[in-house]
């Protein structure tokens, strides 16, 4: 049977896990997980308070070394959300840093404060390949959050996939600011370097400073997300030695959102490095990515990582076979990343495949050469107006190339004439004109993609991935 952590079954002395001045060995770590372990023996599902502390990794470690099926929860979360993943996951215990107060929907799973200097025996037996390791909520844009329950044969699979792609191995210091109760900062930030050996040094809160300082030092790769990435490259310019201790960086990637070409250009211009994307998502982990001797092209997230099947479909669910970089169709996948359903629903679980394929819910098109280019989500980013079948990605970077245009996002509205019109909401660097920016958009793409309505704010909706929620714009 496989195992997920090779290193805690034969720990040594290498840092695993930082925060700030305080780190933890493999052998420390081990010795935590045992521990924690030990308190869970037998336990289904554990809850894990996920904040950015060594006490959460140590948690999410020591529950799946008890076999248990891990709950992230995000510490921000709302009590209406909070009371439904807890009535669904159900879970018998609750991890958490010392002094914790849980909230009332947590009040009655017992707690379990996590001693960093507790240490246990031999850690268990290693668990089946298709027992349950995480159950990660989904955001529940449409209704309530889905549990996402992921295999340990998923994610084994997929983070090896990565780190053949990535030329990822023991010997790399990972940097990222992250939360950890998303694949994103969890699943590829923290159990990747445990699963290969290396080491993560986590920043807590996300600086460009403190980003910089670790990749002038031991630090050789570094994950963030896009709003991350465009604040490093602000810092970038007024600071040189952030500039320079970028560029040493192995490898920079980005994923939760895409980049825009802009933001690539400018990191690439201050520092010399350019960013590999890669596209992933609760259900599958990652599909997709750029490898790090690959072509790292603005707007695409590469090809499909090794165990993954990938095909577009289009509206009647027939296979497109051209390779245009033109023809739209949503993303179907298979393989060994995929989840193994939505925990208590198997009416949404059934719903979300077809012949064996996971519906991702994503438009895309594909090049030539193979390489994947995301144009946006199925209910929100594609616009079909005047018989056009528009992605709101493409639009977003065209404005984003306007100097006026400081972020934007761009969605559509029922319209009686062209079934839908494009908007764009813009948060603008100074004041510019309505008519400037549309006459920007038809000169650069074409005059059907221009956006019929600009609507200015102080600031866009994000989550804490720094994706923007467009559900709050439509309807707000």
């Amino acid at each position: 049977m496989a195992v997920l952590f090779p290193k805690l079954r034969q720990p040594d002395d290498v840092e695993a896990l930082r925060f700030g001045e305080r780190a933890l060995d493999y052998r420390e770590l081990a010795g935590v997980a045992a521990a924690i372990a030990d308190r869970l023996a037998g336990a289904r599902r554990v809850a894990v308070w996920a904040t950015p502390t060594l006490q959460t990794c140590a948690a999410v470690v020591g529950g799946l070394a008890a076999g248990a099926a891990v709950v992230p929860i995000n510490p921000k979360v709302g009590e209406r959300e909070l009371a439904h993943i807890v009535g669904d996951s159900r879970p018998e215990a609750l991890l958490a840093a010392p002094g914790f107060e849980p909230p009332e929907a947590l009040r009655d799973v017992p707690l379990h404060e996590v001693d960093l200097a507790a240490r246990g025996g031999q850690l268990p037996p290693e668990p089946d390949d298709e027992a349950p390791a995480l159950v990660v909520y989904t955001s529940g844009t449409t209704g309530p959050p889905k549990g996402v329950v992921l295999p340990r044969r998923a994610i084994r699979a997929n983070l090896d996939a990565l780190a053949e792609a990535w030329e990822w191995t023991d010997r790399d210091v990972l940097v990222h600011g992250l939360p950890l109760f998303h694949v994103h900062g969890l699943i590829l930030g923290t159990l990747g370097p445990l699963r290969l050996g290396g080491s993560v040094h986590h920043l807590g809160r996300f600086s460009s400073e403190a980003a910089a300082a670790e990749l002038a030092g031991p630090a050789t790769m570094m994950f963030g997300v896009p709003t991350m990435y465009h604040r490093l490259a602000d810092d970038a310019e007024r600071d040189p030695a952030i500039a320079e201790a970028v560029g040493r960086a192995r490898l920079l990637v980005s994923g939760s959102a895409a980049l825009p070409a802009v933001e690539h250009e400018r990191i690439e211009r201050l520092t010399g490095q350019r960013v590999v994307e890669r596209y992933g998502m609760s259900e599958t982990i990652m599909n997709c990515g750029v490898r790090a001797d690959g072509d790292r092209r603005p707007g695409y997230v590469g090809r499909p990582f090794a165990g993954v099947e990938l095909k577009l479909v289009d509206e009647q669910g027939a296979e497109i076979t051209t390779s245009d970089d033109e023809t739209v169709g949503e993303i179907l996948v298979r393989g060994s990343n995929l989840f193994s359903g939505y925990l208590n629903r198997p009416d949404a679980t059934e719903e979300a495949f077809v012949d064996g394929w996971f519906r991702t819910g994503d438009m895309a098109t594909r090049a030539p050469d193979g390489y994947i280019r995301i144009v946006g989500r199925k209910a929100t980013d594609i616009i079909k107006s005047g018989g056009y079948k528009i992605g709101a990605g493409e639009i977003e970077n065209a404005l984003l190339e306007h100097p006026a245009v400081a972020e934007v996002a761009v969605t559509g509205e029922p319209d009686p004439d062209l079934g839908e019109r494009i908007v764009a909401w813009v948060v603008a660097a100074h004041e510019v004109a309505e008519g400037e920016l549309v006459d920007h958009v038809a000169r650069l793409l074409t005059p059907h993609k221009r956006p019929r309505e600009v609507r200015f704010l102080d600031a866009l909706p994000r989550n804490e991935m720094g994706k923007v929620q467009k559900k709050a714009l439509v309807h707000g």
